[in-house]
């Protein structure tokens, strides 16, 4: 049984739907969709990890780079367009009170500017929870921005479609697991880590990205995020072209936990997007393979 960030009728929750038809368990929030995970009361969690206009989801890059080790095990990219819905018979020009989530309200900021400026827009916890919310009869919010799945699934009108302010907006989900041995390279494969500096000092990420440079390891993405452990205190939450059993991935993964402070791995997996890396003469398979053959050659000249 997998479960996912809900309720029911979230952007999750349609992702999740994408490859899996067996039963699902909604979870009001990120953290508690993943502790579920740990607990082991679902066997897999989907959750959002990031989306390319507001960037990582906060929550859930800190819950997976604390506490008990879990993996992500693939990925799935999803186009993230929002409706304004509303109870039956509200008009545009009703709503006053606008509610979303965080992430959907500054993906429609100008949209919600420009065609209901007399609207507050308010922030809760998932878009489905936000529609929901609205179908109440007695609900103080007039319109949700949300899925139209959601509009659908609690009898909103959908009275604006499409409004998103970036059209090709995505959000990336993974699904999470127990740790376990990484799915075998795909070529065109993607490695999550959390990289703790051994301690702040000139110089220090610097010395976390050569590991990944001098070895020809492309980066997607590299976030900052407090370890909360006081000012000045960071981790850095990265995602790498490549799989852990890449000689060039491996190579790099290797001399960041020998200089860091502590490396989190949290999971090869295939990308969604199927892009492989551009790898540079000399970073491939093959040139570790014949470096490494060299070797064997210097320090064993007689075989």
């Amino acid at each position: 049984m997998f479960g996912y960030f809900g309720p029911a009728g979230t952007f999750a929750h349609q992702a999740l739907l994408t490859f899996y038809d067996g039963e699902a368990i909604p979870f009001v929030t990120v953290s508690r969709a993943l502790n579920a995970v740990r607990s082991g009361e679902v066997e897999a969690a989907l959750v959002p990890l990031e989306n390319s206009v507001e960037g990582g989801v906060s929550v859930t890059l800190d819950n997976l780079a604390t506490g008990k080790r879990l993996m992500i095990r693939r990925e799935v990219i999803l186009d993230v367009q929002f409706d304004l819905c509303v109870r039956p018979g509200t008009q545009l020009g009703d709503v006053r009170q606008v509610l979303t989530h965080s992430h959907a309200a500054a993906q429609t900021r100008d949209w919600l500017a420009a065609n209901v400026p007399q609207a507050v827009v308010n922030e809760g916890g998932s878009t489905a929870g936000a529609a929901k919310e609205v179908s109440d009869p007695g609900s103080k919010y007039d319109a949700a921005v949300c899925a139209s799945v959601a509009g659908d699934l609690y009898g909103l009108d959908h009275i604006a479609k499409n409004i998103a302010d970036n059209p090709g907006a995505v959000t990336r989900f993974v699904l999470v697991s127990l740790p376990a041995q990484p799915p075998m390279p795909t070529g065109a494969d993607r490695t999550t880590l959390a990289v703790y500096l051994k301690q702040d000092q000139p110089g220090a990420l610097l010395e976390m990205l050569t590991q990944f440079s001098v070895r020809g390891v492309n980066l997607c993405r590299i976030e900052s995020r407090p370890t909360k452990a006081g000012l000045g205190s960071y981790f850095f939450s990265i995602d790498a072209e490549g799989h852990i059993r890449d000689p060039r991935l491996a190579e790099a993964v290797l001399g960041l936990k020998r200089v860091m402070g502590d490396v989190v791995f949290l999971g090869s997996y295939p990308r969604a997007d199927r892009v492989a890396p551009s790898v540079a003469p000399g970073f491939t398979d093959a040139s570790f393979a014949a470096a490494k053959s060299w070797y064997g050659s210097v320090i064993n000249p007689e075989d």
